[in-house]
């Protein structure tokens, strides 16, 4: 396994031919089949789970690996739990050997928020579990419009804003969310957004090492014109990096999205100024549709 570190993020490529991670591969393709959590108590948080009936994960243990405390989350995958009461806290040093990350230097801090498809349906149990589990609040519900449908999504959050989780419910297929659920046999977490506190710098530098952005297209700056009359220049620096934009009564909210990976697997970065407390809904229809877009490219290139 391979361990890249990014500021506060700690990343894990995983290519075994065996255990979780393989028989994940398998099952949905690119996928990020498994979380961290860091706790106060890693032990006693499983063994509370187990009591409110989360299902207890273990494999065999390869020489020098150390016992992680987990459980099974959504889809099947794994929600580890480290603390620093043993040697957990020392995870990174004792089982990996870092690597140096095309990434180093662009200014990614922490893991914004980890978002996760599901059908409709699944949403209530799963909204349920991590209220329950976790010590974590849920926004009002958001209708996210796709050109092929709605989306329900749904935001958990701890106090602190240290742990935020988006749960989207798919109704039909033809969803961008619906098409990666369906494709990618069930359940799972569809992309992950990392904060920075410099948009452009980051994107500058992700840039200069080769990354490309998800290409937005330019209706979508001529409606951000005329829906918040930006700033002069703004709008050119947005659109020569493909950000997008959106504020809220407390703050500004800047997005910057990968092409998609497999059948709709994607990252985004994130940074949020003054306060900002939502997700960018209102961006999601133009987002996804050149989503869309990109991947029937991809299929016709095939």
């Amino acid at each position: 396994m391979t361990l890249y570190r990014q500021g506060g993020i700690n990343i894990v490529i995983n290519t075994e031919k065996e255990g979780l991670a393989f028989s994940s591969y398998l099952m949905h393709g690119t996928s990020a089949y498994a979380i961290g959590l860091k706790v106060e108590d890693a032990a006693a948080t499983v063994a509370r789970a187990k009591t409110l009936a989360a299902e207890p994960f273990e494999q065999p243990r390869g020489p020098g690996e150390l016992a992680i405390p987990a459980i099974r989350g959504v889809g099947g995958g794994v929600i580890y739990f480290l603390d620093d009461r043993s040697e957990l806290g020392r995870v990174w040093d004792i089982e990996f050997d870092p690597v140096e990350s095309d990434a180093s230097g662009a200014g990614l801090t922490a893991c914004d928020h980890v978002a996760q498809t599901m059908s409709y349906e699944e949403m209530l149990t799963w909204l349920l579990f991590y209220t329950s589990i976790f010590r974590t609040s849920k926004s009002s519900m958001v209708d996210v419009i796709d050109p092929g449908g709605v989306v329900r999504s749904q935001v958990i959050e701890s106090d602190d804003k240290s742990l935020r989780l988006t749960l989207n419910g798919a109704e039909n297929r033809k969803t961008l969310a619906g098409h990666f659920f369906e494709a990618s046999f069930g359940s799972s977490v569809q992309h992950l957004a990392f904060a920075t506190s410099d948009i452009f710098s980051a994107a500058e530098a992700l840039k200069a090492r080769g990354f490309q952005p998800l290409a937005m297209p330019q209706n979508y700056y001529d409606d951000l014109e005329a829906r918040f009359g930006l700033a002069e220049g703004l709008s050119n620096r947005l659109q020569a990096l493909h950000i997008l934009y959106d504020r809220d009564d407390q703050g500004e909210y800047f997005q910057l999205y990968s092409r998609t990976y497999g059948d709709g697997f994607f990252f985004e970065i994130v940074e949020r100024r003054n306060g900002y407390r939502g997700y960018g809904a209102s961006n999601a229809p133009f987002r996804i549709a050149a989503q869309k877009r990109a991947m029937q490219r991809v299929d016709s290139d095939v």
